[in-house]
């Protein structure tokens, strides 16, 4: 088993921290795998706060310092969840000598001939409301919000819908603020991918079928676009496999790490 032992790299999605992999963390290492979970900025138990935060990057840092440091000859099993899917592009594009397969679970997939305003623009058009969920008008009330947290009916019901109720408990206690950045170019250069770099890198997508969020017609338009290598489907899931179905997104990283590494 030793032998077979792989690195995962879990980035989770907005408003959450490395908290909401617990569970399928806990099956990778009980695997005999190394996980390294990673709190974005003003994410989980990060101690920035979201208004300290003025780009892209900076909520990135963890992830790309993290990256900057593995030795020369490691390469990881990169897994990125919803908007967690932009923060792994960015380090695919950035170190692509570093990823052996990167996977995509429920999660926005760059296409280098496609802008990131274009992608956003795509989940807009079929999000129905975010309901509950309060923002933060740093800039004054006349400006566009400079962050938001979903609120507990919008996760009950658009995220959490088929998790167990103490799940749901949990993500409305750690939830914390995610930055909206308002100068949409800046993001688009930071997660600007190339075929090159980006592109050379294997790369699966897990679609979950009953996300209220990141809608199944939504990830298959961002598998048509730029298909994949793989393609997994966990049956019966919502927005987060990780606990609502984490023995089966287990199975299907394990599967992963088999084929492609």
């Amino acid at each position: 088993m030793e032998k077979r032992a792989k690195h995962f790299v879990l980035v989770h999605g907005a408003c959450h921290g490395a908290w909401c992999w617990y569970k399928v963390s806990t099956l990778l290492k009980s695997a005999g795998h190394k996980v390294t979970m990673l709190d974005m900025a003003a994410s989980g138990k990060h101690p920035k706060q979201v208004h300290e935060l003025r780009s892209l990057l900076d909520y990135l840092e963890p992830l790309v310092e993290f990256m900057a440091s593995l030795p020369p000859e490691e390469r990881v099993i990169l897994v990125g969840h919803s908007i967690g899917g932009l923060s792994i592009s960015v380090a695919m594009e950035r170190f692509p000598e570093k990823v052996s397969v990167a996977v995509f679970c429920a999660a926005f997939m760059p296409n280098p001939d496609l802008s990131l305003t274009t992608l956003v623009e795509e989940y807009n058009r079929r999000v129905d409301s975010y309901m509950d969920s309060t923002y933060t008008f740093d800039d004054g009330p006349n400006n566009q919000p400079t962050s938001i947290l979903f609120g507990p009916n919008f996760m009950a019901s658009k995220l959490y819908q088929l998790s167990p109720p103490e799940d749901l408990t949990l993500a409305v206690l750690l939830a914390r603020p995610h930055p909206m950045f308002k100068d949409v170019a800046l993001p688009n250069e930071v997660v600007a991918v190339s075929k090159e770099r980006y592109g050379s890198i294997d790369r699966v997508y897990i679609v979950c079928d009953q996300d209220n969020i990141m809608k199944e017609d939504l990830q298959r338009w961002m598998i048509e676009k730029y298909p994949t290598d793989e393609e997994m489907v966990i049956s019966g899931s919502d927005h987060m496999p990780m606990v609502s179905k984490p023995k089966e997104l287990f199975t299907c990283l394990q599967e992963i790490a088999d084929k492609f590494t």
